[in-house]
């Protein structure tokens, strides 16, 4: 089974360097990576982070979808709990006009920050998360042309093609949503090392045909990280394991840490556990080594695309990565 490799990317802001450098490295990679033949290049949402530039996935999109020639661009996603349905689905109907046929719409209902955020997005009011699955289907509804709500308003600018919607998400309810609404589906699984080939069945088995998708189509997102060598791999994968404990701690970091400052960190026993879990959220290795463990998550989770999520340091890593996986998984370069 021939493998389709796609890239998540957070706008990671490396040691040394700004956000302002960080949504450009976004664009500089972006370029690359659609030079090199993958499919997609997603961006995420994710609010107060001072680790991470990317907080406004949709506005990226139309300048990644100008920067670009045909690689797909999307979101990897919108927060639709802290949002109207309706002006995403304009948004979106918009890039998709003049973009058509390259327009991902990821959404999933997880808050993408610190408590305060949810507070901050609604007017002081806690988002109702439980109305996500109304929610997404009203989403779909408008972007096909409906007035689900009841106002009779229609999502403009019509158009001959519609964006396809992915639900994303770390358990099996929002892998069951996406069934029965006949959306896709791809599972987190750089943020939860559980559940995955489960959840994708759970997909798999609700499946309900729609307008716009006939057949059930599932991808999962990963954490990649890859060397010259083993030895660099986990090298480089140092900070990366110091960032996601820091993380889990609930410290604020105000950027990814170079290797050489994450060697200097002194894991306590529980924390050097926590280390070890997390690698379940990661891909490490040499080319090779990453390229069989890669094939086998998609046997493991049977889908045929994975995305990947490189953070390393410095930047010219992330690039070479991408360049490394690339090759070896033989994409379709310019």
């Amino acid at each position: 089974m021939a493998i389709q490799l796609s890239v998540l990317d957070q706008s990671p802001i490396l040691q040394g360097s700004s956000p302002q450098e960080a949504l450009q490295q976004t664009i500089e990679l972006a370029k690359r990576v659609d030079q090199l033949g993958y499919k997609r290049f997603w961006m995420s949402e994710h609010h107060s982070a001072q680790s991470l530039a990317g907080s406004a996935p949709e506005l990226l999109t139309g300048i990644i979808a100008q920067a670009t020639e045909r690689i797909k661009v999307g979101t990897g996603g919108v927060l639709l709990p802290h949002y109207s349905t309706y002006k995403v689905a304009e948004i979106f109907r918009t890039l998709e006009g003049l973009y058509p046929g390259r327009i991902d719409l990821g959404v999933g209902r997880a808050p993408g920050g610190m408590p305060g955020v949810n507070y901050a997005l609604n007017k002081g009011k806690y988002p109702d998360v439980h109305s996500f699955p109304k929610q997404a289907a009203d989403l779909l509804s408008y972007l096909e042309g409906g007035s689900p709500e009841g106002y009779q308003v229609y999502a403009t600018p019509l158009g001959p093609t519609v964006p396809p919607v992915w639900i994303l998400g770390s358990s099996g309810s929002s892998a069951g949503l996406a069934g029965e609404l006949g959306a896709n589906y791809t599972f987190a699984q750089f943020i939860n090392p559980d559940g995955g080939p489960a959840a994708i069945q759970q997909y798999y088995d609700h499946f309900i045909p729609s307008e716009h998708q006939k057949e059930p189509t599932a991808s999962a997102a990963v954490f990649t990280v890859v060397g010259e060598t083993e030895e660099e791999a986990e090298y480089l994968a140092s900070s990366l394991d110091v960032s996601l404990l820091m993380a889990d701690q609930g410290q604020i970091r105000n950027h990814f840490m170079s290797p050489e400052e994450a060697q200097q960190y002194k894991f306590s026993y529980f924390e050097a556990e926590r280390v070890k879990y997390n690698r379940n959220r990661m891909i490490v290795g040499d080319v090779e080594s990453v390229k069989q463990q890669l094939e086998q998550m998609a046997t493991d989770f049977q889908i045929d695309e994975i995305i990947a999520n490189v953070i390393v340091y410095p930047f010219e890593k992330r690039l070479d990565s991408y360049e490394k996986l690339a090759k070896a998984f033989q994409l379709n370069e310019k």
